[in-house]
C-alpha cells in the first residue's frame, strides 16, 4: 500500500509566491513554487534554515494564503474560500503534528485526542469510541487517563499523532515531529508515520531539516532561497 495508488491530486501549488513586507522592503519567502502532492504519497520537504520550509508548511496546511499564485486542496482554490469554509475543509482534510506537542496540559490524553471531534460535531458516544480506537493504534490505550505532564516526550508526541488522526484526515502534515525527542524515540515516531502511510493509506507530508528523517519519504522536495532546488522520487521503497 506504500505506492501512490491513484493519480488523484490532493494538493496543488501553482506558481506560488509568499512575500512579506518588512517596512518598505518586500522579502519573498517563496518564489514561484509549483508542487503536486498525490493521494497516498509520503513527501518530505527539506532545506536549511531560511529556505522557505515553514512558509511552505503554512501554505500547504492552508494556515496562510499566497501573495501570488493559487493553492488547490481537493480541487478547491483556498484563496477563494471564506475563512469559515477554509477552516472546515482544513479540519476535515489535514491533521497536524508539531515539534512542540501543543497538548492542553490541564486535560487528559484521552480528552486531548477527542477535542477535534467536538469541532467536527461528533456525538459523545461516537467520539469516545473513535478516540479509543486511535489511542489503541498509537499503543497508548492504557495512558488515556494521564495528563500530558505524566507522559514521556515520545508518549506526548503519540498523543499528538492520535489527535491528528482522530478526525480521519486524508493528509498528515508533520512539522519537525521528532525535533524535541531523542534519536531512539524519534525513530519510533517516524516508524509510526511510515506505518500510517503503508497500512492506513495516509498521505504524509513531513517538513524537516534532517536528511535522516527525509529518507523515510517516497518523494523529497528540497527548497533553497524560497525555490525548489530539486524533487526526487524513489522508484522503490525499502521496508
Amino acid at each position: 500500500m506504500n505506492k501512490t495508488r491513484t493519480k488523484e491530486i490532493l494538493l496543488k501549488l501553482n506558481n506560488v509566491w509568499k512575500i512579506y513586507q518588512m517596512g518598505e522592503v518586500e522579502v519573498p519567502a517563496l518564489r514561484g513554487v509549483s508542487v503536486e502532492i498525490k493521494k497516498g504519497d509520503f513527501v518530505a520537504i527539506i532545506g536549511a534554515s531560511g529556505s522557505g520550509k515553514s512558509t511552505m508548511m503554512n501554505l500547504i496546511g492552508c494556515l496562510d494564503i499566497p501573495s501570488k499564485g493559487s493553492i488547490f486542496l481537493k480541487g478547491n482554490d483556498i484563496t477563494k474560500l471564506s475563512e469559515s469554509d477554509l477552516a472546515t475543509l482544513r479540519g476535515q482534510t489535514i491533521g497536524f503534528i508539531f515539534q512542540q506537542y501543543n497538548l492542553i496540559p490541564s486535560i487528559s490524553a484521552f480528552e486531548n485526542v477527542m477535542l477535534p471531534l467536538e469541532f467536527l460535531e461528533y456525538n459523545e458516544k461516537d467520539a469516545a469510541k473513535r478516540t479509543r480506537e486511535i489511542l489503541e493504534l498509537v499503543k497508548l490505550s492504557d495512558k488515556g487517563h494521564h495528563l500530558p505532564t505524566q507522559l514521556s516526550g515520545g508518549q506526548q508526541q503519540r498523543v499528538s499523532i492520535a489527535r491528528s488522526l482522530v478526525g480521519k484526515p486524508e493528509i498528515i502534515l508533520a512539522d519537525e515531529p521528532t525535533g524535541a525527542l531523542d534519536s531512539v524515540t524519534g525513530k519510533e515516531i517516524l516508524e509510526l508515520l511510515k506505518k500510517l502511510w503503508k497500512e492506513e493509506g495516509k498521505t504524509i507530508i513531513l517538513v524537516t531539516h534532517d536528511l535522516n528523517l527525509a529518507k523515510y519519504a517516497h518523494t523529497i522536495i528540497e527548497l533553497k532561497d524560497g525555490q525548489i532546488l530539486r524533487t526526487q522520487n524513489k522508484k522503490k521503497h525499502k521496508n
